[in-house]
């Protein structure tokens, strides 16, 4: 910390900005002073261009600031403006456990559920929990803003950073992602969403053009970022790499400026991702202040360009200003000095609560689950020895452990059959010896490939054993899609030995039990009737094991449901046509360094007919609808009042009649008027969740619903638009699963002006019912 350590030294820090606004600090800066400002530094790759050419003689050092942080700004020494340092990740602080100027202290972080997993929950307050734990451990590691959370849409279920996003549907991922954002920043560390925006598919991404509708962008793709800046003003906004209808998002002033700035009136700054974009210049003309992590080119063409007139030096200014506002709310500019020690303990436990609450309880066919205590257990699977805490990339946490599924059984005094554990604990340390170590932070793991098994070693097993449970393990990371064969669907081994268990097991009456521990959704359909029971567990964090065992054991009642539609097969999936683009030349070689893409085009031409939207205006059956997830207890919705005038207030009761203490999700859905604009059939509007209610228990959940929240993008008229007619609104359990319904009428028609931004160079055949 020697740069912080030596501003506060310097007495005069407190005593000067307590007497200047920031534009009176933006005033005292030279040229190269703001240049310093709006290009970062940090993080060296091979390959890819160091440094940013900023005279060290006016920039304060940021070596080893925090170690293995994604990058800082620069300080400046006249003015005593200190260096700001800014780390991943969306599960976790991303921060080297280790620094080599104090060798015997570690600075392991809290690896969390993964954002799939979190959205599971349904529970904004649990995710601000989870935020406020994230603010304080960057706090006490240096850490001054995050580079999370990310909520962008999963639209393909085989993007390799779905584990990453929050959900299909952008009311879900907004509102899930300002209750992290007021968490975080309730602690005092700024938070980051990204990637602004429609950076939904990793292949090619610094190279993809993103050919979009105005209507799928501002109903879909910005929605979630709108629903997050109204109800949690996050301090930064990250950029996207991908190009929208033509333009770098990075160099985009209809994106950053015109409907950021301008239409939303967002008052935070704008950073790239990592080394995002082409054109320097372009990107401070387009609003996106801060550049990351900066290099010598970048720092000479905007200098030339203030000194050409081709760039007014005010456009600089005003990229500063937005920088430097946020930077003096920043733990930094207050001289807080970080304690290198935080609450580790108290935030497992928070881990683990989340990691429950996501988990999604699929399939229970006769109340397998939960668990008897005294059933003898026979564990398969590679991925309950080894569980998948999150994935790979910015994404991954530097964590002290990792909780396997076989140890949190164990830590709950199951009856395992240790035969058995014992011959997988040798096969997993044998073939983990085969796989090399990664040769970059941010490639996919290797997991260990599924033991095979003979029917007759599986006969033996199920003699003397009450019961099996298998875990499916997925990864994923960036830069990489994911792939149908092996990965979306079950690789042949895989396949052959749940059906040999489920045939072993099943013919002697004895349940089989799977557990998905995977990033992103995978094929089910033709598998599910092998499995008494299936509960997600996606990637639940460092307790992984002892979570999933806390659901298994009924010592916590499952209440996630599903923010995501698992599809019969992949390509009954609206944007599987035209998933993850195409090469534009297919003669261009493959750049050298992995982080570069080929130029590439992806035509979304399912439009707005994503997820759900898709499946039900389409009746295409599923395998697991949007919003679904099973419990221990049941619950009965009643009491329905919905009342119109300005606004649409709902109120409902919900009561616990089953037999266990547990929570519920209740989903609101509109079906819109037919009258006007197509739409689809019926949309998420609005959700809650009930409280723990014990047997018996009653709560009344209430909400209300602003005509806007009904309204549909004409991208003719480039309005929002609330047609006349018939309104229904649905309260449900799941997408296709209605509780109580009530219809309103809406008799004139509301139109709201935009301005016609980001509309497609060429037109698109778009998907119509």
């Amino acid at each position: 910390m020697k740069f912080k350590t030596l501003t506060m030294l310097l007495l005069t820090f407190g005593a000067l900005h307590a007497q200047q606004t920031t534009k009176e600090l933006v005033d005292a800066l030279t040229l190269d002073e703001k240049i310093a400002l709006v290009i970062g530094t940090g993080m060296n790759i091979p390959g890819l261009p160091e440094g940013n050419g900023v005279p060290q003689a006016i920039v304060g050092s940021t070596n080893n600031e925090v170690a293995g942080a994604a990058g800082t700004s620069y300080g400046i020494f006249r003015l005593d403006i200190p260096v700001v340092v800014f780390a991943d990740g969306p599960a976790g602080i991303r921060i080297s456990p280790t620094r080599e100027d104090i060798p015997d202290q570690t600075f392991y972080a809290t690896a969390f559920p993964t954002a799939s997993s979190l959205s599971s929950s349904w529970n904004i307050a649990l995710a601000e929990e989870v935020g406020k734990a994230f603010g304080i451990e960057g706090r006490d590691y240096g850490v001054d803003f995050l580079l999370a959370p990310a909520l962008n849409i999963q639209r393909n279920p085989l993007g390799g950073r779905n584990f990453e996003y929050y959900s299909e549907d952008p009311v879900l991922a907004g509102m899930i992602t300002s209750g992290f954002v007021n968490g975080v920043q309730s602690q005092g560390l700024g938070a980051t969403i990204k990637h602004f925006v429609a950076n939904n598919s990793e292949t090619n991404r610094t190279a993809l053009n993103t050919v979009v509708s105005e209507r799928a962008l501002r109903e879909i793709y910005l929605r979630g970022f709108k629903i997050a800046l109204d109800n949690s003003n996050p301090w930064a906004i990250m950029s996207s790499y991908n190009k929208i209808n033509g333009t770098y998002a990075s160099e985009n002033e209809e994106l950053l400026y015109q409907l950021l700035r301008e239409e939303w009136g967002y008052k935070g700054f704008v950073m790239t991702d990592w080394f995002a974009g082409k054109d320097p210049v372009a990107q401070m003309k387009a609003g996106n202040d801060l550049l990351m992590p900066g290099t010598d080119a970048q720092a000479k063409a905007i200098k030339e360009a203030v000194e050409s007139g081709a760039l007014d030096e005010s456009i600089l200014d005003r990229n500063v200003m937005a920088i430097l506002n946020a930077y003096q709310k920043t733990f930094a500019f207050k001289g807080y000095e970080p304690t290198g020690v935080t609450d580790l303990e108290g935030h497992k436990a928070i881990a683990r609560q989340a990691a429950t609450e996501g988990m999604v309880l699929l399939k229970n066919e006769n109340a397998v689950l939960p668990l008897q205590p005294e059933a003898k257990i026979a564990l398969f699977g590679s991925s309950s020895y080894e569980t998948i805490a999150g994935g790979t990339g910015s994404g991954d946490v530097n964590k002290a452990y990792s909780v396997s599924l076989l140890e949190g059984l164990k830590n709950a005094g199951l009856n395992l059959d240790t035969e058995l554990t014992t011959t997988y604990e040798a096969y997993m340390k044998k073939e983990r010896a085969k796989i090399p170590p990664k040769a970059m932070f941010f490639l996919k793991d290797e997991l260990v490939p599924e033991k095979e098994w003979t029917l007759e070693t599986l006969n033996a097993l199920a003699a003397k054993n009450d019961m099996a449970i298998f875990t499916l393990g997925r990864t994923s990371g960036e830069f990489q899609d994911r792939e149908e064969t092996g990965d979306f669907d079950l690789t042949e081994t895989e396949l052959t030995l749940l059906k040999n268990i489920k045939q072993t097991f099943g013919s002697k009456g004895k349940p089989v039990i799977v557990v998905l521990n995977i990033g992103g959704v995978i094929e089910t359909a033709s598998w599910k009737g092998l499995a008494d029971a299936i509960l997600l567990t996606w990637q639940p964090g460092q307790e992984a094991g002892n979570a999933i065992t806390d659901l298994l054991t009924g010592a916590v009642t499952p209440s996630g449901k599903l923010p995501i539609t698992f599809p019969k097969t992949l390509a009954s999936v609206s944007s599987s046509k035209n998933f993850p683009g195409s090469v534009l030349d297919p003669n261009t070689p493959k750049p050298e360094n992995p982080l570069q893409g080929v130029p590439s085009e992806e035509v979304y031409e399912e439009g707005i007919y994503v997820g759900y939207r898709y499946y039900d205006s389409f009746d295409v059956p599923v395998s697991y609808p949007f919003g679904f997830g099973l419990s221990y207890t049941t619950f009965e919705y009643d009491d329905l009042d919905v009342t119109f005038d300005n606004t649409i207030k709902i109120a409902f009761s919900i009561k616990n009649t089953g037999e266990y203490t547990g929570k519920e999700v209740a989903q609101v859905y509109v079906e819109a008027s037919q009258n006007g604009l197509e739409k689809p059939l019926k949309e998420l509007k609005a959700f809650g969740k009930t409280k723990s209610l014990n047997p018996g228990e009653t709560q009344t959940l209430t909400f209300e619903l602003k005509l806007k929240d009904l309204a549909s993008y004409d991208d003719t008229k480039h309005a929002w638009v609330l047609d006349t007619g018939s309104y229904t609104i649905l309260v449900s359990t799941d997408a296709e699963t209605p509780k109580l319904k009530a219809v309103i009428q809406i008799d004139q028609s509301v139109i709201s002006e935009t301005n016609a931004l980001l509309s497609p160079q060429k037109p698109i055949d778009l998907l119509k019912k």
